[in-house]
């Protein structure tokens, strides 16, 4: 592995004032970094470990506000906030994927969002639960919407001297549901073929759709929000018809390619399967509230 210094800072100031300083790489869990810098895939004169900073560390949930998520918050905290997995079981189901046990306890929602793969299981379900994130940088803050993190693979939207503090996720509203589904071919330890995120709002006699939200990982050269997908489906009836053909329009806007995890066809054929599963599988936590 490259040399390079290691600095663990205890404000935000401090962060800021290392990133500014040659070419310092953020560490939040380390668990994609790492293996990036052994591999010489990135380098770094700096390496500027976040976790000692406490806006980083934060995790609540307010149910008028919403869920905070520091960008350096381990996976096992979230998976095992009983609250977080009763009001976002959506995102549940992505986290709890992030790797086994051992990677759990580094891994953090973040940093999967940064290092920006294609196949990341935590950006679809970011997506359709309307995440947004807290981005500080020299002499300024601001928000970004996460459909709009991700430029290209392995590339994000952070700009010079930047850095991800935190993710807010608002409260969901009365009757929503969500739901993240992946395939794989080994449940652990192993990275998307295909992965389907869905938010839905139903109308009071749960018939309707009202909001519908369709994000797809591993078939484009960033995650994807189907945007065309959900807003078929909004004011339409909760049938199978319906949730077919939202399916089908996300399957035609999956734009994968073929490597050893998966061909063209197969990708294309799972994201049509798995959205409308996990569409049914969003519906039925939304009728069960």
């Amino acid at each position: 592995m490259q040399d390079f210094d290691y600095a663990a800072p205890k404000s935000i100031d401090e962060v800021v004032a290392l990133l500014a300083s040659g070419e310092a790489r953020i560490l939040s869990g380390g668990t994609d970094l790492l293996v990036q810098l052994r591999e010489g895939r990135k380098k770094a004169s700096t390496v500027v470990d976040i976790k000692r900073v406490p806006e980083v560390n934060e995790l609540c949930y307010d149910p008028s506000s919403g869920l905070r998520l520091g960008a350096a918050v381990p996976c096992y905290r979230i998976t095992s906030d009983a609250e977080i997995a009763r009001v976002y079981p959506g995102i549940i189901d992505a986290v709890g994927l992030i790797g086994g046990i051992q990677i759990q306890g580094r891994a953090t929602v973040g940093g999967n969002l940064c290092n920006a793969s294609p196949a990341a299981d935590s950006i679809p379900a970011l997506m359709v639960h309307e995440a947004v994130c807290e981005i500080v940088g020299p002499g300024r803050a601001r928000i970004a919407q996460v459909e709009d993190f991700c430029t290209g693979p392995g590339q994000n939207g952070l700009r010079p001297g930047e850095f991800l503090v935190a993710l807010r996720l608002p409260p969901p509203p009365k009757r929503f549901g969500a739901r993240y589904l992946r395939f794989t071919p080994r449940n652990e330890m192993d990275i998307a073929v295909v992965g389907a995120g869905v938010s839905v709002i139903l109308s009071e006699d749960l018939r309707i759709f009202q909001k519908v939200r369709i994000s797809l990982g591993a078939v484009a050269p960033t995650p994807l929000l189907v945007k065309e997908a959900g807003q078929f489906l909004a004011g339409r009836e909760v049938s199978d018809a319906n949730m077919r053909r939202a399916a089908q329009i996300a399957q035609e806007a999956a734009q994968p390619i073929t490597d050893m995890r998966g061909s063209v066809d197969q990708r294309k054929t799972l994201a049509g399967v798995l959205t409308r599963r996990a569409l049914e599988g969003a519906v039925e936590r939304a009728v069960r509230g």
